[in-house]
């Protein structure tokens, strides 16, 4: 230890938290700019128990369906006003699929997917609809059987 006139210091006794408070700061800024980026994603509603028949509305229903084919690509196809299914591109879903809604606005927004077909695939065709303004997107499903 350094002497000063001959004495001996005292050790200080006291922790210095102002890095403390510093280094807390700068955490909560920073979970106060990505807490509302993790809030963006698709919404699915999953059921707790078995799937009921969903009855449709007035109108009926426009269904998106995704098959894959044996090669491994993926054909994507509309149908709605019943009308017949038709084939579409899939950068041409969401133009179509707003076009539709602003003349029905009620219309039910359905995906049927290949069992085949990968998650990833579905949840982006889910959100593309949702950015396109769909509010709910329904996935049909066929009954079990026992």
């Amino acid at each position: 230890m350094s002497r000063k006139n001959g004495r001996r210091r005292k050790p200080m006794g006291e922790i210095n938290v102002v890095p403390y408070i510093d280094v807390t700061l700068v955490l909560l800024i920073i979970f106060m700019i990505t807490t509302p980026l993790l809030q963006t994603g698709v919404k699915v509603d999953l059921p707790e128990a078995e799937s009921a028949v969903v009855e449709p509305k007035n109108d009926p229903p426009l269904v998106l369906t995704i098959h894959k084919e044996p090669a491994g690509d993926y054909k994507y196809y509309i149908m709605c006003c019943d009308k017949e299914q038709e084939p579409i591109e899939r950068e041409e879903v969401d133009g179509k699929v707003s076009a539709i809604l602003a003349e029905k606005p009620e219309t039910q927004v359905l995906i049927e997917a290949d069992r085949d077909v990968d998650y990833g695939t579905v949840v982006t065709m889910m959100a593309g609809l949702k950015n396109s303004g769909v509010p709910n997107v329904g996935l049909l499903t066929r009954p079990e059987e026992n």
